[in-house]
């Protein structure tokens, strides 16, 4: 028997699903979302049905394919879901068996509807769990460079809203009475009475000189940080058209961004970054410009479809161990060659004594998923050197499989073949160009949301190009481009695209790393 404290959350959701619906109320984290707690990605691969704040980031529902997917989200000055509509709207879930997620932005308990939603639950005897987030004063501080303690500056911290329960401005003794109370002030949703407030605090003893910040969107790469005297904030703030969501942070701590500013300091912090992949393989690159500080924006040029001639693909699949080499040259092959090893009812004994090469340590991390190591991997992330390589080997391929996309290059199986090597090439997969409204939103993408465009293959370059239409050179000559290497960056200049940046390491940060010297110097 297994303990109930010993479970993990994924297995203590399956025991509570097997009985009756249940309820997580679970902390989204302030933005960011690789600040998610690892039990709330666990929860959200589990939940049949999630209840998304406005606040909590889009890329966190890609964890939760397989829900129902329901947005409550509240803005402010905005038609809002109302809150008994998202209260009635759980226990009628959780009545039905189902289990649901509550994703809430920063933490359910702070400055959140949490609490009312628990005792709800509670009132109508459905069982509930409380997972804590990051809330937002914190990670905004953290991001801005403002410790909100500090032994020589501050020893004790308030968090306080801009308005009582019933929406209504707090008084102005209130401010007064905690003006010299506590060494730090951290208020939410305080900055349309940003005035009165500082006004209000002054007035009950704090300095007029003492530091103060506004950060608005904090831990996103849009996070925009605002300091100065308390008495000087309001006007800066109006004069800088700063508006929610922002928190408000009074007190000396703020003195220390000076010199603990972090964030918005590195080279590619804001600048907002086109991923053209399919928005599923595209989670490992925006966590990569995440944490530069980059914004990725993520929309896709091409779309991965199944191979196009299926039989010719499951039969080489089968017949793997027939094969002394097999090779693969993306992580969409070997996504689409195990698809196949599954349905037909095998694992990877399929390969038999084959050896198997990869281009790139994205392919070979692929084929570690599935249990396997790559005997071969390009030392240059590139066909060219594959082949070099390939032939180099102590065993050099006789008999050699490619499963790859229908569109790739032919330079590997035509220079492998020259060389005597009996190939086959299978399409594992093939791409499509985006049309109609998908072109339209990248076109758009393309003309006013991104400041850099980066292109990680050839066939992403020419989907690219083509997607945009008549204005392709035009739209792209307006903004920084970045190949991952001399491949896609020749295919790009043959399109008549101006190449700004070429990589020297043929990967996603070899390439981020050529952009950061790039526009330091």
């Amino acid at each position: 028997m297994v303990d109930e404290e010993t479970k993990t959350p994924a297995e203590t959701l399956k025991t509570k699903n097997m009985a009756n619906g249940h309820v997580w109320l679970l902390g989204a984290g302030p933005g960011d979302p690789d600040l998610i707690t690892w039990r709330g990605v666990l929860l959200l691969g589990k939940a049949e049905v999630v209840l998304h704040d406005a606040l909590s980031h889009p890329e966190l529902l890609q964890l939760c394919p397989q829900a129902e997917i329901i947005d409550v989200g509240k803005r402010f000055g905005q038609r809002a879901t109302p809150q008994e509509v998202i209260t009635n709207k759980l226990i009628e879930l959780a009545s039905q068996g189902k289990v649901v997620v509550r994703l809430k932005g920063g933490d359910p308990f702070m400055f959140a509807r949490g609490s009312e939603e628990a005792l709800a639950l509670a009132d109508a005897n459905i069982s509930f769990d409380i997972v804590p987030g990051v809330t937002s004063a914190i990670a905004a501080s953290a991001f801005a460079g403002i410790p909100l303690t500090h032994r020589d500056a501050s020893s004790s911290v308030t968090f306080i809203t801009g308005s009582d329960k019933r929406g209504k401005e707090w008084s102005p003794e209130a401010w007064k009475k905690l003006a010299t109370a506590t060494g730090t002030i951290c208020i939410y949703m305080g900055i349309r009475r940003i005035e009165a407030i500082a006004q209000a605090v002054m007035d009950g003893g704090r300095s007029p000189d003492t530091p103060a910040a506004v950060v608005r969107w904090g831990a996103r790469p849009q996070q925009e940080t605002l300091v100065a005297p308390l008495k000087e904030i309001a006007q800066r703030v109006h004069e800088a058209g700063l508006r929610s969501p922002a928190i408000i942070i009074i007190g000396e701590v703020v003195e220390l961004r000076k010199k603990l500013r972090w964030y918005d300091k590195r080279t590619l912090f804001a600048k907002r970054v086109l991923v053209a992949r399919p928005a599923h393989q595209a989670a490992e690159t925006c966590r990569a410009l995440r944490e530069r500080s980059a914004a990725p924006v993520v929309c896709p040029a091409i779309e991965i479809l199944p191979s196009p001639s299926p039989d010719e693909f499951r039969h080489a699949v089968k017949n793997a161990r027939l094969f002394d080499w097999v090779v693969f040259t993306s992580a969409n092959g070997v996504r689409a060659f195990f698809r196949e090893v599954e349905a037909a009812g095998l694992d990877a004994r399929v390969f038999g004594a084959a050896r198997i090469a990869v281009i790139g340590p994205k392919t070979a991390e692929a084929l570690k998923t599935y249990g396997l190591r790559a005997d071969l991997c390009a030392r240059k992330f590139v066909a060219e050197s594959l082949v070099l390589d390939l032939l180099d080997s102590k065993e050099q391929p006789q008999k050699l499989l490619l499963a790859r996309a229908q569109e790739a290059r032919d330079v590997l199986p035509e220079t492998l073949a020259q060389a005597g090597v009996d190939v086959t090439v299978v399409a594992a997969y093939q791409t499509r160009i985006v049309s109609g409204e998908k072109a339209a939103i990248l076109r758009k993408a393309v003309e006013s949301q991104v400041d850099v465009v980066l292109l990680t293959s050839s066939s992403m370059v020419s989907s690219l190009v083509h997607a945009l239409g008549d204005d392709a050179l035009t739209l792209l000559a307006k903004k920084i481009v970045v190949c991952i290497g001399p491949i896609t960056a020749k295919t790009a200049k043959d399109f008549g695209v101006l190449v700004h940046v070429e990589a020297s390491i043929y990967t996603v940060e070899g390439a981020l790393d050529a952009l950061e010297e790039y526009l330091a110097n």
